[in-house]
């Protein structure tokens, strides 16, 4: 990352050569157009805008209505964000994919209780067609999501999507409001929404690699849920005993020790097509259920989980994916804020940001990720982009 001339204090633009990349304070006087101006004209077949909470939305809605070069810009709010510098809080990010090497097609899913719907599965198809059609010599492409973190409509869109998109990779971000879980929005069309999501199909004369990881390894401590409301993600009984005690119980604890931090760091998982995926708790309720930032349901077999270390673990995952293909030019990773806020308990937080710095990683902290046709927890998930 670089100063850039006549920017705002603090203002960086990414040295990336695929992805352009910008960010700059949230409490700018004016964070709009500077991140604006430290971004560049383009052209840009798509712009990304991630920003924190307290970011001024109605500013950031106007500047997107009218971004000059930009066939079309989408966002949403974060739990935190990632610069290309490491974590950052109270910051807005920018990221443009240059119109030499990439073609986006935007669509707007305006009503999540209206998943599936036949009317959406024939937006996708003539949605993908669209792009499709304008690079038709480009092999390369991917779908990328963002949806409203506390819709609880995640793992239909995901399933719904994954449907219709047939060979398509898929991944997203759910957005966040830091660790307030009071507001979520997503930015389509000059507006930010609620209850909504937005999917770009991209193509891209890149090589793009969609991936997820997490560093968790699963244990023999199992534990069955009993009790549920799957509508709210909502645990009541695990192994016929109150949730939250029987999970307290199970790490030697005792329930009032529960926090944000105990999830982050003990998650439970599920296995899923042959692989174990984190089933991530978000709190404690008063009457000690346990409610969850994706799918749950009764008779689901939940297994403890313990993690390695989890910066050790990053810089592993993508040495090993530079081995194997090249490094990349530009990675967008989409990042659970469980795994900030463990970073951040363990003291790791200097750590994970050098790590998301050697790698040139820039995003956001997420309410969860999608891959396919699965809403996740606790997982990184991006894709890599490589020059042609």
């Amino acid at each position: 990352m670089q100063a850039v001339a006549d920017a705002p204090e603090g203002a960086r633009l990414g040295a990336g050569r695929v992805l352009r990349s910008a960010s700059v304070s949230a409490f700018e006087a004016d964070p709009a157009a500077a991140l604006m101006r430290v971004l560049g004209p383009g052209p840009f077949a798509l712009v990304l805008i991630f920003a924190a909470p307290r970011a001024p939305m109605a500013a950031l809605a106007a500047a997107a209505a009218a971004w000059p070069g930009a066939r079309a810009v989408i966002g949403c709010t974060t739990a935190g964000e990632i610069t290309g510098a490491g974590y950052a809080e109270d910051e807005i990010v920018g990221i443009g994919l240059p119109a030499e090497l990439f073609e986006a097609e935007v669509m707007a899913i305006p009503d999540l209780d209206r998943v599936g719907a036949p009317e959406m599965l024939r937006q996708l198809a003539e949605t993908r067609a669209r792009v499709e059609g304008r690079r038709p010599n480009w092999t390369s492409e991917f779908a990328m999501l963002l949806v409203d973190g506390l819709s609880r409509r995640e793992d239909a869109l995901a399933a719904a999507l994954s449907a219709g998109i047939g060979r398509v990779p898929l991944f997203g971000g759910s957005a966040g409001d830091g660790e307030d879980f009071g507001e979520t929005r997503v930015l389509i069309d000059g507006a930010w929404h609620r209850g909504a999501a937005v999917l770009a199909f991209v193509r891209t004369a890149c090589r793009a690699a969609v991936f997820n990881l997490d560093h968790f390894d699963p244990t023999e401590e199992r534990m069955i849920v009993t009790q549920a409301d799957p509508e709210a993600r909502l645990v009541r009984r695990l192994n016929g005993e109150p949730a939250a005690r029987e999970y307290a119980r199970v790490l030697g604890l005792d329930r009032s020790q529960l926090s944000a931090f105990t999830f982050a760091a003990h998650p439970l998982v599920v296995r899923i097509g042959g692989r174990h995926h984190v089933r991530a708790i978000q709190r404690v309720t008063e009457a000690g259920e346990l409610v969850f930032y994706a799918a749950i349901d009764e008779g689901m077999v939940l297994s403890l989980a313990e993690p390695r270390d989890i910066a050790q673990h990053l810089d592993a995952s993508f040495e090993a994916m530079a081995r194997e293909d090249g490094p990349p030019d530009a990675i967008l990773a989409f990042d659970c804020i469980l795994r900030r806020l463990e970073a951040t308990e363990k003291q790791m937080g200097g750590r994970m940001s050098a790590v998301l710095r050697k790698h040139g990683i820039v995003g956001f902290s997420t309410y969860g990720e999608q891959l396919n046709g699965l809403h996740v927890n606790q997982t990184m998930t991006g894709v890599a982009l490589r020059r042609p």
